[in-house]
């Protein structure tokens, strides 16, 4: 009888400890989306006045003219969403090939360095990707690059303008050294992770080792791989130190990549210490709530690719 007694309290005391701790962590869960909500209304409640003022206008307007008091965002995020969309278009190939040979190809001895290297990357503050960009990147582009995209593309709106060195292209190239990192070890984590079965079952079929990377491992990690470089494209949408060192911070839409341009954070980092009227600071955090919108969408975007993906044909099975 007494055993029966300990026993119904111990199993009263486990029950009860596992209701804590499922409150605890349900709590934890819902402070996320907590978090952001109070972040939405502060961000809403401090650009009132620029909302009252120009309404969803200011989201198309191209005139910022702090002194005659109109504001408009569209070159900032136009600066926003080409530069990050250069940087993927540099750092998806080669992130996701480095991916590839860190999981697939490269020796014991070899796959720990290049690793710590790469994840180092990562570690590396964003000033320092700025001074890096202003003394190395700025004239090896002015100097290197340019002439040879205008030598041999030269008739392409892409790559008209004059040799500044500083522009889209050369931020995109900075975000895409910074971005890299992220996808490279997302990827090569999602891509260990395949079972060894879809390899062997490749291999056991006649395929070489680049076949079996192409249809069994590369199809089966795809939704791993897919939001690795989402969370890249959030990591650049973002960044703000080094961008705004060699982007040349003229807000204008032009179509050469070589001219200067904004973002959104740049715009914030550089004006909001000199806004002393009250739209000028409303317009600025308007601003960073118009980034805390495009960067919601993309990654509702991408967790919508991801499932979709993630639902795809092409995988084998076990």
């Amino acid at each position: 009888m007494a055993v029966n007694v300990v026993g119904a309290a111990r199993s009263s005391v486990r029950a009860t400890g596992d209701r804590v701790f499922q409150l605890l962590l349900a709590s934890m869960a819902a402070g996320i989306p907590l978090i952001m909500g109070l972040m939405l209304v502060a961000l809403v409640a401090a650009a009132r006045p620029a909302i009252e003022r120009f309404g969803v206008g200011f989201l198309s307007g191209s005139t910022w003219d702090p002194v005659a008091g109109e504001f408009g965002v569209l070159p900032f995020i136009y600066g926003t969403l080409v530069s990050s969309a250069l940087a993927l278009l540099i750092s998806v190939p080669l992130g996701i090939g480095t991916a590839v040979f860190l999981s697939e190809l490269a020796p014991g001895w070899l796959r720990s360095p290049v690793r710590f290297l790469v994840e180092l990357l990562a570690a590396i503050p964003s000033v320092v990707y700025g001074l890096w960009g202003i003394f190395v990147l700025v004239p090896w582009v002015r100097t290197v690059l340019t002439p040879a995209l205008k030598g041999t593309l030269g008739f392409l709106p892409l790559f008209t303008g004059p040799p500044l060195g500083i522009g889209m292209l050369t931020a995109g190239l900075i975000l895409s050294v910074m971005v890299v990192p992220f996808i490279v070890a997302v990827s090569t984590e999602v891509m260990r992770a395949v079972p060894r079965s879809q390899r062997e079952a490749a291999l056991a079929l006649g395929a070489t080792t680049w076949e079996t990377t192409r249809k069994a491992v590369i199809p089966y990690a795809r939704s791993g791989i897919v939001g690795a470089i989402f969370l890249a494209l959030a990591r650049a949408l973002g960044e703000t130190m080094a961008v705004t060192m060699v982007i040349g911070n003229v807000p204008q839409i032009k179509a050469s990549l070589l001219a200067p341009a904004y973002t959104v954070s740049a715009v914030i980092a550089n004006e909001f210490a000199e806004a002393t009227q009250d739209l000028y600071v409303a317009a600025l955090v308007y601003a960073g709530l118009a980034l805390f919108l495009v960067t919601v969408i993309v990654n509702i975007l991408a967790r919508v690719l991801v499932f979709r993906v993630a639902r795809g044909p092409g995988l084998i099975r076990e």
